[in-house]
């Protein structure tokens, strides 16, 4: 039994909703649950979700239960608005319930905090962010869908007044030793780290963290800044920072595939620098990751460990495509560029040339890799590495079909992140490898992490999936189980 119901003129944010559905899709009885905004993308996903799509607005929320035989409908809506009413804070006896300020300029005339971190619809990021410069802050821009030219206007506007931007959509900072946005818990130590790119910093910490070394500080970039537009101005002004910084002994950058042209610049950029760098660039011909981390740790004369695995290695090569389902672009262009050595092309949504992409459906006879946090699949949702719903709906989806040889997957752990993911992916993964379709993830994350890495890995291996501390080294293990010859 399907319902539908809108509720005109309630709100709340997508995180809370999207906790909100997930807790009444755990209540007896319910199949499946979606209460969200009824925003065009919410739409649509309730239409793949197989419900009848109510006449409603983006202002208004929608209730869809999917009812199993023993369902009962009161008592569902009974955990919406239970869940609803949990989710709304209530403040304390004796909290101060002043107004807040209504604009970051207004926040700002009465703190003395150094750092303004900016998170509103992209397109409404650019003012805030400016009003911050010219209070003369630094800024990180977690949102998203931010236009081009709104970031090279700040960026150009901080590097005039010797500030620092870091984003737009950036996911990933860790600054005296607070970690923002999606940030894994990590020690202090002697690398400095710089990224236009979140999961691949998150990639790096973790390596590190493994071998047993922290870092001064990760300054995101935004995963643009090396593209030839905005010209690497942020990178530039986050290595002086990091190079003016007695306590950092090697910088580390670290970029998705850049413009070839403003990567060259970067590398004589550096070579002024008084603090060695050590340039981790994705692309054909470069190391990977891990590799790339073994090279900073080799420069500090630190010996790699062995990176950590967890599961069985039974699995024996298929014939058929490589699906690769991603919640970070940058491990999503890593696993490309390595697939792609050994398999040939590899179509995408986020693809490494323009005549391998995919259409709207995110299919195609092929091998192929999804980036579920491409900025077309996160409007009006929330990021893949806290709601799972779309990547599951397309796990499940390639692991029934038939000409896929195997899954590769990726879980990132940290700050932010979905709170046991594990749970959330593993009766995913045991069906799937119940259809005989090995599944394949890496998992990003330390020890310290708030989800265990430990922990989380043992419940992913438990599921039946090989799991793998290094991206790089899950994706040949999955390339090695795709037979020759395509699909049989």
């Amino acid at each position: 039994m399907n319902h539908v119901e809108v509720r005109g003129g309630a709100y709340a944010d997508s995180v809370t909703l999207m906790e909100v559905s997930r807790s009444v899709g755990s209540e007896p009885g319910v199949d499946a649950a979606m209460v969200a905004m009824a925003t065009p993308l919410n739409l649509d996903l309730l239409a793949g979700m197989g419900f009848e799509l109510p006449d409603a607005g983006p202002n208004d929320m929608v209730v869809a239960i999917r009812l199993g035989s023993e369902g009962d409908l009161d008592t569902a809506l009974a955990a919406v608005d239970a869940a609803l009413t949990d989710a709304k804070q209530t403040p304390a006896e004796g909290v101060d319930e002043t107004a807040p300020p209504r604009t970051t300029a207004s926040a700002l005339r009465d703190s003395d905090a150094t750092l303004a971190l900016i998170s509103v619809p992209g397109p409404s990021a650019f003012v805030e962010a400016m009003d911050a410069l010219a209070a003369g802050r630094d800024v990180m821009v977690f949102s998203d869908n931010v236009p081009v030219a709104h970031e090279i206007r700040l960026k150009t506007a901080a590097s005039e007044r010797d500030l620092l931007v870091m984003g737009p959509d950036c996911g990933t900072a860790v600054v005296g030793g607070l970690g923002l946005g999606f940030a894994n818990a990590v020690r202090p130590g002697p690398i400095g780290v710089v990224s236009a790119s979140g999961t691949g910093c998150q990639q790096v910490l973790s390596l590190l963290d493994a071998a047993g070394i922290g870092i001064t500080a990760a300054l995101g970039v935004g995963g643009r800044d090396l593209s030839e537009p905005v010209s690497g101005v942020s990178t530039r002004q986050a290595l002086r920072r990091l190079d003016a910084d007695p306590a950092t002994d090697l910088i580390v950058v670290v970029s998705k595939p850049p413009a070839p042209s403003v990567a060259a610049d970067l590398v004589g950029f550096a070579s002024a620098l008084s603090t060695p760098v050590e340039f981790l660039l994705l692309g054909r011909g470069e190391p990977d990751l891990t590799a790339g981390t073994e090279r900073a740790l080799a420069a500090l004369g630190r010996p790699a460990p062995t990176w950590p695995t967890w599961g069985e290695r039974a699995a024996s090569t298929r014939h058929g495509y490589l699906r690769g389902l991603f919640g970070g672009g940058t491990l999503c262009d890593e696993a490309m560029v390595i697939a792609a050595e050994a398999l040939g092309p590899v179509r995408s949504n986020i693809p490494l040339e323009p005549h391998l992409g995919l259409g709207a459906s995110l299919a195609a006879p092929a091998h192929l890799m999804i980036d579920f946090g491409d900025d077309a699949l996160t409007a009006g949702r929330a990021h893949p590495m806290i709601d799972s719903t779309l990547r599951l709906e397309h796990l499940a989806k390639f692991a029934a079909d038939p000409d896929t040889a195997v899954l590769l997957l990726d879980v990132v752990l940290g700050h932010g992140a979905h709170p046991d993911p594990a749970a959330d992916l593993a009766p995913a993964i045991d069906a799937a490898v119940e259809d005989d379709v090995p599944v394949i993830v890496a998992l990003v994350g330390t020890a310290a992490d708030p989800q265990g890495l430990g922990a989380q890995a043992t419940a992913l291996a438990a599921a039946g999936a090989e799991v793998f501390a290094s991206n790089a080294e899950a994706t040949r293990r999955a390339v090695a189980l795709v037979g020759e010859g395509g699909p049989s």
